[in-house]
């Protein structure tokens, strides 16, 4: 059916068809669910396909669910009452006997044509994919500091035009790229829920993220999308499967910084899990993969690891096995490191300060805790994301311990709790629905 209307639609003036099964599947459902309205072109098309007129392929409900000026159309199309357009041979044709000679070259060579024609088409150009590529760059970039909300929004728009785009017809390369930029727009959507504090929905997109990598053949993209799945596990307390993904992606040949953070994140599950010796030895193996990285990083922005972001993940895996003196340096390094980068990364700096307030509280220095959240405390509600009020709850916790208690811990107490009833992950838990996905 996707031949003989592509076919027809080349055989009449107008606007181009290039159909194909899913699309196909789609036109027919409409006006369901999963479906697509077919254009006019496309039902000129399908009414030669058939052999019919175009009112006769619509029924009351699609009549109702047209735009108006595609309405207006069929309806002066039905007034007409014109014949109904004799349907197209069948492709390839149905022959009583093969002509002779040099007839039966020329058709065959007639056919190859048609089917060049089809073959040629596309529904995205080689400029069209540089311009979704700089886009999906500025949207990870972009994530480093500003509104997750807003920036969630406009990453499921870009989203949804690739996926349109795929659903069409283009080059085989096209197609690859246009699979790799899915991959990244649903795992940048994957890393943001996340950070929103629906891991659920996270791991949906995540998942559909490494789908599009494998569909891609990518292996940096499956090693990033691999870094996503690690950290939403980590959070969600799979701290096991957060280390099978870290493995996972770090077996692939990769280029830029992945190799990095999928040890950092290795290491980060393994001190939660009390594996002291296995945290600093996966440490060290972030050491070795910065020596040994090669290339620059294809998107950037969230999908990069600076050296501020791993000593970041240094200062908490070295809390967690008991080294505040240590966690406190790393944290020191970060933050000067952080200073001298173009983009300094909100989220990444609230997380580095709480380090440092975790090792002042581990050596009794509550107003050395207090001077070092202040810029956290100071965040605006819409930049307190899931992780640091995850991060500053669990510092919370160990306030009461007798070693810290005085006026200045209990003020660092409420000052936490007073943050996380206001922020962005419970803002939007209490919105109303904008639809979002």
């Amino acid at each position: 059916m996707a031949d003989r209307i592509t076919q027809a639609s080349n055989q009449h003036s107008g606007e181009a068809v290039a159909a194909d099964a899913s699309l196909v599947g789609k036109w027919e459902k409409w006006p369901g669910p999963s479906s697509r309205r077919p254009s006019l072109a496309v039902l000129h098309a399908m009414a030669a396909a058939f052999g019919c007129r175009l009112p006769d392929l619509l029924d009351l409900e699609d009549r109702r669910c047209l735009p108006g000026a595609d309405l207006r159309a069929v309806n002066s199309l039905a007034a007409r009452r014109e014949p109904a357009a004799a349907p197209p041979a069948p492709h390839p044709p149905a022959r009583a006997a093969e002509p002779p000679g040099s007839e039966l070259v020329r058709l065959a060579a007639d056919e190859s044509a048609t089917w060049a024609q089809w073959a040629e088409a596309s529904n995205v150009g080689d400029i069209a994919l540089e311009q979704l590529t700089a886009q999906m760059r500025h949207l990870a970039a972009d994530y480093l500091t500003s509104d997750p909300v807003a920036l969630f929004i406009h990453t499921r728009a870009l989203r949804d035009r690739v996926f349109a785009l795929l659903e069409g017809h283009q080059y085989p390369r096209q197609t690859t790229d246009l699979y790799a930029a899915a991959g990244y727009l649903c795992g940048l959507l994957a890393w943001m829920s996340s950070d929103l504090g629906q891991l659920r929905d996270a791991d949906t997109q995540g998942r559909t993220a490494w789908l599009c990598a494998e569909l891609a053949g990518h292996n940096d993209l499956r090693a990033w999308v691999l870094s996503t799945r690690s950290k939403v596990a980590f959070w969600d307390g799979r701290r096991e499967e957060a280390i099978n993904f870290a493995r996972r992606g770090a077996a692939y040949r990769t280029s830029g910084t992945v190799g990095v953070l999928l040890a950092c994140q290795e290491a980060d599950a393994w001190s939660g899990l009390g594996a002291h010796d296995e945290a600093l030895a996966a440490l060290t193996r972030a050491e070795d993969a910065r020596a040994s990285v090669c290339g620059e990083d294809e998107v950037g922005g969230i999908f990069a690891c600076q050296p501020a972001r791993q000593e970041n993940y240094a200062a908490a895996v070295q809390l967690r096995v008991g080294q505040p003196a240590d966690a406190l340096r790393s944290a020191d390094t970060a933050l000067s490191l952080l200073s001298v980068q173009p983009v300094r990364a909100y989220g990444t700096e609230a997380q580095i300060h709480i380090s440092q307030a975790a090792a002042h509280l581990a050596t009794g220095e509550a107003e050395g805790a207090f001077q070092a959240l202040a810029p956290v405390l100071a965040l605006p509600p819409d930049q307190r994301l899931a992780p640091v009020a995850r991060r500053l709850h669990d510092l919370s916790n160990g306030i009461g311990r007798p070693h810290n208690a005085g006026s200045a811990a209990v003020g660092l107490r409420a000052a936490i709790e007073e943050f996380c009833v206001d922020s962005a992950p419970r803002h939007l838990a209490l919105s109303p629905g904008q639809g979002t996905a």
